[in-house]
């Protein structure tokens, strides 16, 4: 749970093969300016590696960006693990290029949201505070 007194603590992170990190790189700048504390894991990280940086660092957030079209097998690993660690307080969103059709399925697995291109940062900053307050509020 967070706690009021310090920062949204926020890992960024870019799972599976996909090479390209500008989004990402964009979305954690956007989270740092607007005052969160970001840990950026660079690209081709497997489900254990980001699950394990999330333990490891106390993050609030898991911000996942995915372009390749391997959402329907990498997210059910993450959320997965993250129950088998006890990290089902976690807010957990993705955002690339996910078909509209997935979004439920991603969303019934216990991801918070789902953010496709064209979001604006403002709004991605916008929802993660105000799930991190709700969640600090639970």
């Amino acid at each position: 749970m967070q706690d009021r007194n310090r920062p949204i603590r926020v890992l960024v992170a870019k799972p599976g093969l996909d090479g390209h990190d500008r989004g990402a790189k964009v979305i954690a700048r956007a989270l740092r300016d607007a005052g969160m504390e970001v840990i950026y894991t660079g690209i081709r990280q497997s489900p254990q590696m980001i699950t394990q940086a999330a333990s490891q660092e106390d993050v609030d957030v898991i911000g996942l960006s995915i372009l390749s079209g391997a959402h329907l097998e990498i997210l059910p690993e993450i959320m997965s693990l993250m129950r088998e660690q006890g990290m089902e307080d976690v807010i957990v969103v993705v955002g690339g290029i996910i078909p509209e059709v997935d979004r439920q399925p991603l969303k019934d697995l216990g991801i918070s949201e789902v953010f496709g291109p064209g979001t604006s940062t403002g709004e991605i900053v916008e929802y993660i505070r105000e799930s991190a307050k709700d969640r600090a509020g639970a």
